[in-house]
Parts: structure tokens; C-alpha cells; sequence
């Protein structure tokens, strides 16, 4: 069968798109040229061109394609459970975290920090992504426990908790530490405190 304009235009930008990630995922950013990007799709640098104004355009919407995938996988992993309990969702959320696809946006922030014009094209994009975040908490089980005014303060502070462990952990894994971590946050989810010295004896 014949594909269409539409079929062939979306299937380069895939493409690119999947070159683009894996190289922010294997080289970081400033490897990530579009030279690298194309050889790695298997087009030429016209065919980006055609789709992507300029090599920061591919790469913002390569930012974006994580985040669509990373909520997608979410979602999926959510159904799978039914009634997600809060361990369901920390497990996930550390998936998420540790996912190879996130690479591509670890990378990102790490270079915006001194790229302002990656920094100017990401801003929007992370509130975005935050927005979504925030949107998803509110309409999960655990959500019901926690004081509205802190919902916010609370889940990205556990996001970026997790965050940090992912980094951290391609040099210097521990992962007793990490099954402890998460029971830890369920507990102090459901309200409960840091254990004392003679409650954890």
C-alpha cells in the first residue's frame, strides 16, 4: 500500500526524532550536531532541514518526545496496577527516572545550565512538563492524603529526589539504600515520621 504525504513526512521526523534522543542518551549535547543526528537516522541533513528550522528546533522537539513517551509509559504502567497504592507509584516514578530515554533529558538540563538559548527554549517545555506532573499527582490515590496547598511541594520534591538518585547512581549505585529509600517515602506519605533511633531497633 501507498504511503501518503503525511505517513512518509511522519515517519522521517520519527526518525530524526529517535536519532536525536538516542544521541543526547550516548554522546550528550554538544556531540549531538546534525551531522550526528542524521547519519544516525539515516537521512540527510535537507531532509532535517525540511522538518526542523534549526538544530535547537530538534532538539526542543526532541525534549518534548520524552516527555510524551515517559507520560504514555507512565500511563501504562498505572493501568497495569489498577488501584495504584503509593509503593505502585514510586516504583514507576523511579522507572521513569531511570528510564534510558530520560538521559536525553538529564542531558538537557545539564548543558542549559550554561546555554542560555537552550535554557530560553527548554523553560517553556519544563513548565509544561511540570504542569503535567502536577496534573497527573492530583488524580492519584495518595493525592487524597495530602493537604492540597503542599500536593505541589510534595511530589516534585520527590520527583526530584528520585531525579538526583538516578544520577547519582551510574557511579556510585546502592541499592539497599534505594529499596530503604522508597519505603521511606511511602511511610512519610501516608503520614507517618522519620523513625527514631529506638523505633528502628
Amino acid at each position: 500500500m501507498r504511503r501518503t504525504q503525511q505517513q512518509r513526512r511522519e515517519e522521517t521526523v520519527a526518525k530524526l526524532l529517535d536519532a536525536a534522543i538516542s544521541s543526547l542518551c550516548e554522546k550528550g549535547y554538544a556531540a549531538t550536531t546534525v551531522n550526528e543526528i542524521v547519519t544516525r537516522a539515516g537521512l540527510s541533513s535537507g531532509a532535517l532541514f525540511r522538518h526542523f528550522a534549526t538544530r535547537l528546533d530538534i532538539v526542543g522537539a526532541a525534549a518534548d518526545e520524552v516527555r510524551r513517551r515517559q507520560f504514555e509509559e507512565f500511563h501504562t504502567g498505572l493501568s497495569s496496577f489498577g488501584n495504584a497504592s503509593v509503593e505502585h507509584c514510586l516504583t514507576l516514578l523511579r522507572a521513569a527516572c531511570r528510564a534510558p530515554v530520560n538521559g536525553a533529558w538529564y542531558e538537557l538540563l545539564i548543558a542549559a545550565r550554561s546555554d542560555s538559548e537552550l535554557r530560553t527554549r527548554l523553560t517553556p517545555l519544563t513548565v509544561r512538563y511540570h504542569e503535567q506532573i502536577a496534573a497527573l499527582a492530583r488524580t492519584l490515590p495518595v493525592a487524597g492524603t495530602i493537604d492540597p496547598r503542599q500536593l505541589d511541594t510534595v511530589v516534585f520534591s520527590v520527583v526530584h529526589l528520585l531525579d538526583g538518585e538516578a544520577l547519582a547512581a551510574i557511579v556510585h549505585p546502592q541499592p539497599e539504600q534505594e529499596a530503604m529509600r522508597l519505603e521511606m517515602i511511602a511511610h512519610l506519605l501516608r503520614g507517618g515520621t522519620v523513625y527514631t533511633r529506638s523505633e528502628a531497633g
